[in-house]
């Protein structure tokens, strides 16, 4: 726990979570008493949302055991979906950068996958984590023979490598070329994604309050990445996981168990509903 869990606020009108590595577990299951724990929020009257580096297809699967209502933020909030997957909004790459990171991304060793907005293409369908993904998201990717004619529309690039020094490194240069024109963050150790310089963890928050008419005091994000300390950053109250690193950690207001051990039910139950508050019904 950080200086910060001081100043926690004393009402929580809203709750953002990161998925993979916070919301659900390793073989990307929601627990029992994770549903519990969101249940519990909605008989609060307190408003519980999710963001994620996966594809809106890729977060379908948790709107009915979660009872979501709102706004659901996919591909780092690249693109922002209704329950029904209807679009809200949606934060292309600038076209002219995209071939440039793209190249990047492979002088430095990784694999690139890029996505459109309902489409996910490859062009190597051996590459690490194509098989592991395409469980997670439930829907397999589009090989193709080259990106050519398909970089006028994409929502993000995934550089994608085992070797976790090895991505950081290629996160860091990233930042260092393109600058302002994208946003590059690890949503996990062997994933660097790439978006729109507006389509972060940190803007979802922005978003959020925006749609609810909230501040940003009274909402707590929880996350486990490095893609969402940004959203840690804008938001009253955070609540690191567990599996964390020491860096993720630190920038929390809260450590909560691995989400391997309950964390996130159990942040819920110990930091989340003392402080949590009702909002009005017309805004949930």
């Amino acid at each position: 726990m950080t200086d910060a869990a001081a100043q926690a606020p004393q009402a929580i009108a809203a709750v953002l979570a990161d998925v993979d590595g916070t919301l659900v577990t390793n073989a990307k299951v929601l627990t029992p008493r994770a549903i519990e724990a969101v249940a519990k929020l909605h008989q609060r009257g307190t408003l519980f949302a999710i963001t994620s580096g996966r594809p809106p297809r890729g977060m379908r699967m948790l709107v009915d055991p979660l009872g979501l209502r709102g706004p659901i933020a996919a591909f780092n909030g690249g693109i922002m979906v209704r329950p029904d997957m209807a679009i809200i909004h949606e934060q292309a790459i600038p076209a002219h950068v995209a071939p440039a990171v793209i190249d990047a991304i492979r002088a430095h060793g990784l694999y690139a996958w890029i996505y459109r907005e309902a489409t996910w293409y490859v062009t190597d369908p051996q590459a690490p984590h194509i098989e592991r993904e395409s469980r997670t998201v439930q829907f397999g990717p589009t090989v193709v023979p080259s990106y050519d004619g398909l970089l006028d529309r994409l929502v993000k690039i995934v550089g994608v490598s085992d070797d976790y020094d090895l991505a950081a490194r290629c996160e860091a240069a990233l930042r260092a070329e393109f600058g302002a024109h994208v946003s590059a963050a690890r949503s996990q150790p062997y994933y660097v994604d790439v978006t729109h310089p507006l389509a972060n963890k940190g803007v979802v928050v922005e978003r959020l309050a925006h749609h609810y008419k909230l501040p940003l005091e009274q909402i707590v994000t929880l996350g486990d990445q490095p893609s969402d300390v940004l959203m840690f950053q804008q938001s009253g109250m955070s609540v690191a996981m567990g599996n964390a690193s020491a860096d993720v950690r630190h920038a929390a207001t809260f450590v909560t168990a691995s989400n391997e051990e309950e964390g996130f039910a159990r942040a819920v139950e110990e930091f989340i509903l003392p402080r949590a508050a009702a909002v009005p019904r017309s805004l949930g």
